[in-house]
């Protein structure tokens, strides 16, 4: 450790003369303490929502999803599930297609996004654990079935248990439309209904309809096409090996997405939300900062006899310009470890006994506690924010403490 930089510690920790400036130092630091415990808190809680959103997400969302780059529907789905099932690493594949159509329940009716996937879909994903009333199930010995969305489920009543089909209704992909009987423009299906799913997550549940992959292809007139095929991997599968395997086997016809790019709107959201409190809480930061910058010049006005001393000891005003540097730079980054930790303390204390609660009713909320997810790139972005501002606060200092010395000479 330099002389300087003992000489600065020692002003920060020794008792000041005046006791107001001890209490303004206390101050200045403390103000660096909350600002950055606050910005790990915050990061750290907008961390947890993402998390949690999308885990939902993961539910319903393939691990691996392909499309075809250009158009909407792959031509020969049966072909691309022969290369994609002899990937190593893959445990399952399967074709969907999702097309919009109108759902039509006793009286009522409403524009759905309808779903055709096979029987064994639920061994791709979790939909079976988000039923909330019936059960997962497309095909029995007498009749198919329908899984829908609580929206749905709300709009127009489409619940399981009842002897009323759900109607479906599709307009024909080819031909031409006669104006004498507008509904031969349609296609039409109908299916019983077996359950009602919940993911909590709006882009499922407010319009989706699972059914059987045969009466997608009936209903939206497609043979051997599909929208999209999702893919399972083994439990022991490198998903970023896989997706690779794919791309090369598959070639650029095809596009290969895992779940977060799958997701990457709403990825792209919660992380601009993220970076814009960042940069709230760093303006707040900013403003504590400048107490800083008044408890150093009213500790210079306190140090002019020690100044006299140093300079009378050969000290150059350079390095007695660096002592209240460096005392600045102590000041910051004494403020932001002490706020890391106890960020860091708050936001484990939150994770595992969730002090702050979400308003609401817990019966219909996915979690009763705000969620926390701790990322230690999100510490050492807080600590290098405070450290660029101790800089900043440093320099302003020296240009303060040059011009006193330099004036103190004329």
């Amino acid at each position: 450790m330099s002389i300087l930089t003992k000489i600065a510690l020692r002003y920060l920790v020794s008792k000041k003369a005046h006791h107001a400036v001890n209490i303004i130092t206390i101050i200045s630091t403390l103000g660096v303490v909350v600002t950055t415990a606050a910005l790990i808190a915050v990061l750290s809680v907008f961390n947890g929502f993402r998390s949690m959103i999308m885990e939902r997400l993961a539910l319903l969302d393939p691990q691996i999803a392909i499309t075809a780059t250009h158009g909407k529907a792959i031509a020969d789905a049966d072909s691309v599930l022969t290369v994609v099932n002899g990937v190593p690493g893959v445990k399952l594949a399967m074709p969907v297609i999702e097309e919009h159509a109108l759902a039509v329940f006793a009286q009522y009716q409403m524009p759905v996004r309808v779903k055709g996937v096979p029987d064994v879909y639920d061994k791709v994903n979790a939909i079976d654990s988000l039923i909330v009333d019936g059960d997962w199930m497309l095909h029995d010995e007498v009749s198919a079935y329908a899984v829908v969305g609580v929206g749905p489920a709300m709009h127009i009543h489409a619940r399981p248990g009842y002897l009323v089909m759900l109607q479906l209704y599709a307009p024909q992909r080819q031909g031409r439309v006669n104006l004498a009987n507008p509904m031969g423009a349609f296609r039409k299906d109908s299916l019983f209904v077996a359950g009602v799913f919940q993911l909590q997550q709006n882009s499922y549940d407010a319009d989706m309809v699972y059914v059987p992959i045969e009466m997608a292809r009936h209903l939206f007139d497609y043979i051997t096409q599909a929208t999209q095929i999702e893919v399972a991997l083994l439990p022991n599968a490198n998903e970023h090996a896989v997706m690779t395997q794919l791309e090369q086997h598959l070639g650029t016809a095809y596009t290969v997405k895992n779940r977060l790019m799958q997701q990457a709107s709403a990825y792209r959201l919660v992380n601009i939300e993220k970076w814009m409190a960042f940069l709230l809480m760093a303006f707040i930061l900013l403003i504590a900062t400048f107490n800083v910058i008044s408890t150093l010049s009213l500790l210079i006005i306190e140090k002019d006899e020690s100044i006299a001393t140093l300079q009378s000891l050969g000290a150059t005003d350079r390095q007695i310009t660096r002592i209240f540097v460096i005392e600045g730079w102590l000041i910051a980054l004494a403020g932001a470890g002490l706020g890391i930790v106890l960020g860091l303390a708050l936001c484990l204390g939150q994770q595992h006994y969730g002090w702050l609660k979400l308003g609401g009713d817990a019966a219909h909320l996915i979690m009763t506690s705000y969620p926390v997810v701790v990322q230690w790139s999100d510490v050492l972005v807080a600590f290098a924010l405070v450290a660029a501002i101790g800089l900043l606060t440093s320099l302003v200092t020296s240009l303060t403490m040059r011009r006193r010395l330099t004036g103190g000479r004329a």
